[in-house]
Order: structure tokens, then sequence, then C-alpha cells
């Protein structure tokens, strides 16, 4: 079986976990370039993303548009229903989908995927659960990292830099 989706946790993944409000109350993250670019190369590539995260935020929202991310929810308590649900519209299995997360709220997903990363800087529960543990850190290229991982098992190298070249 090979990956065909992978499914992004947003905050301490593809963020470092910190949120900044402005004077007004304006939220700001901040986001890796480098995982954006893995991110679309993964697509690309023909494969899936999907956003599922336990915040709400216009700027996740904006970022997933940005990114051409066409699966996003927000706001999520129990990401491994919403999953559930997501592989059942895609006709997709467990079997078939990655998974990065790293708080105690992705532990279920994580479980639940054939393969779960989780950034450098989780949880210590959440490492005990992953597959791999990412050398880098949230927000830090920590989904390029994951991402490059994939593409290298699933035999996929050459059509990734052919992307490029």
């Amino acid at each position: 079986m090979s990956i065909e989706l992978i499914v992004l946790d947003v905050d301490g993944t593809m963020t470092d976990g910190r949120i900044i409000y402005s004077e007004n109350g304006d939220e700001i993250k901040s986001f890796s370039v480098k995982d954006g670019l893995a991110i679309v190369s993964w697509k690309k590539l023909g494969k899936k993303v999907a956003i599922i995260t336990g915040r709400s935020s216009k700027i996740v929202a904006r970022r997933a548009k940005e990114l051409g991310i066409e699966y996003i929810y927000q706001g999520i308590d129990n990401k491994k229903e919403v999953l559930d649900t997501l592989l059942e519209k895609l006709d997709l299995s467990m079997e078939n989908v990655a998974g990065i997360g790293d708080d105690l709220n992705d532990l279920q997903m994580l479980k639940a995927v054939e393969m779960s990363f989780v950034p450098r800087d989780a949880s210590m529960h959440v490492d005990k659960v992953a597959s791999i543990l990412l050398n880098k850190k949230g927000g830090d290229g920590a989904v390029r990292e994951m991402i490059e991982i994939l593409i290298s098992k699933e035999g996929l190298e050459k059509k990734y830099l052919d992307l490029w070249e």
C-alpha cells in the first residue's frame, strides 16, 4: 500500500506552536516556506493533503488556500473521527495515510494512521506512539522532512526532483 494522503496538524507542526496577538487582537502565526514547497510538490505528485486542527484561524485557511490544500478542518476535538469521515469520502484506508502531530489531541489520529510523524519538540507522550521522530522542530521544516522521508520510502525521488528540474 502506498501513502496517498498526508494529514497535518497546524500549531506545533506547521508552526512553532506560538500564537502572537497584536494590540488590535489580530492573531499572528509563522509558517515555514520550506514546508510549503514540499506540500506543493507532494500535491504535484498526485497525492492529497488534509489539515485537521484543534483551533480555528483565518490565517490557517489562508495558508491552506495558498498551498492548494483542499481538505481543511478547523476547530476539531476528535481528529480521528474527522479523518475516518474523510477517508470514507476519498475511498482510502488508514494504510494510505501518514500524519503529523505534536500534542495530546493528536494521539488517536497518530495511532490510527499507517505512518505517524512527530516534530523533535513534540510532547513526550506523543513521541511514544510515533513511527518516526523527526529531527526538525515544528514550524522549522518538520513537515518538509516528513514529506521527503515519504518520497524516499515510496521511491518517488526522481519524480519529485523532475518537478523542479
